[in-house]
């Protein structure tokens, strides 16, 4: 992992509940670097939240909303959480059920624009 992603990752990983961070490539969801704990499979996560965030900004072009700033997917045992970084990268963490979702994406809003 290079050293411009190794202290975002390591910020974001240090909040409770987050089992795992990423910057993804956004355009063919390849991980440029990643933090995960074990059991958390990166590339098909990365994969995932490419395509979900391809979605997500073409929608919203549709609907004229402008950029999303933030995506996140629910599901039962947890969340999927991207935040647009640089012009071609994502901020990608995977987080457990009870975790301090607003607190998450405050951090993740501030380390995509440092990423930027």
């Amino acid at each position: 992992m290079t050293d411009a992603y190794a202290a975002p990752l390591d910020s974001l990983t240090r909040l409770r509940g987050i089992r795992g961070a990423m910057v993804v490539a956004a355009q063919d969801g390849l991980v440029v670097a990643e933090s995960l704990m074990g059991g958390v499979k990166g590339t098909p996560l990365a994969a995932l939240a490419a395509n979900l965030a391809a979605r997500v900004i073409e929608l919203s072009a549709r609907a004229a909303v402008g950029e999303p700033r933030f995506v996140h997917l629910q599901a039962q045992d947890g969340s999927l959480l991207v935040a647009p970084a640089a012009e071609e990268l994502l901020l990608v963490a995977v987080a457990g059920r009870d975790v301090p979702l607003g607190l998450i994406r405050l951090e993740m809003l501030r380390l995509a624009e440092r990423l930027a």
